[in-house]
């Protein structure tokens, strides 16, 4: 599966070649820890090379399935993002570290090595692209369970505990 998402270097065409891929729950599946439930994204890259100069620009567009903060239920929620690149090749120095090529990110890949792997950026900008808070909209979330969250009933089960048979006994001490 993780080839899916993968540039080949080797032989590519000067100028503008285009890709298309769909990332579905096997693919975020690989990843240890995924939030993610379920996945509906086509991932469209557009790579142009000129001479030694290869740029990637890459969109993200579907659904992700996650689970609702409030009620633990699936919530899907849309993503649409994107992410530019530029690829060098060769070791990557301790001062380019945070570098940046006009406003896209620097990927360094191995002299020779042939594969431009997008698996683990698609990835990491998928995750990114989601809300902190994840839930549904208001009246989305499953009754029985927000019948719990919701404070008048936390309240009522206090003083259901306040007719307990211990609370004639605080009436006593009140009398004193």
């Amino acid at each position: 599966m993780k080839e899916i998402l993968t540039v080949p270097m080797n032989g590519l065409a000067s100028g503008r070649t285009e890709f298309r891929w769909y990332a579905g729950k096997a693919f975020f599946a690989q990843f240890e820890n995924s939030e993610i439930l379920d996945a509906d994204l086509t991932v469209d890259a557009v790579v142009e090379k000129s001479g030694d100069y290869i740029g990637v620009d890459c969109e993200i567009d579907g659904s992700l399935t996650v689970l609702c903060d409030r009620c633990l239920e699936d919530l899907v929620m849309p993503v649409s993002t994107g992410f530019m690149l530029s690829v060098k090749f060769g070791a990557e120095t301790a001062e380019s570290e945070e570098e940046m090529e006009e406003g896209r990110e620097i990927v360094y890949l191995k002299e020779g090595e042939g594969v431009l792997d997008l698996c683990q950026i698609v990835y990491d900008y998928a995750c990114l692209s989601l809300p902190i808070q994840r839930f549904h909209e208001a009246g989305g979330c499953n009754p029985v369970v927000m019948q719990y969250l919701n404070p008048q009933v936390v309240q009522e089960s206090a003083e259901s505990c306040a007719e307990t048979p211990f609370a004639s006994l605080k009436d006593l001490m009140n009398k004193e």
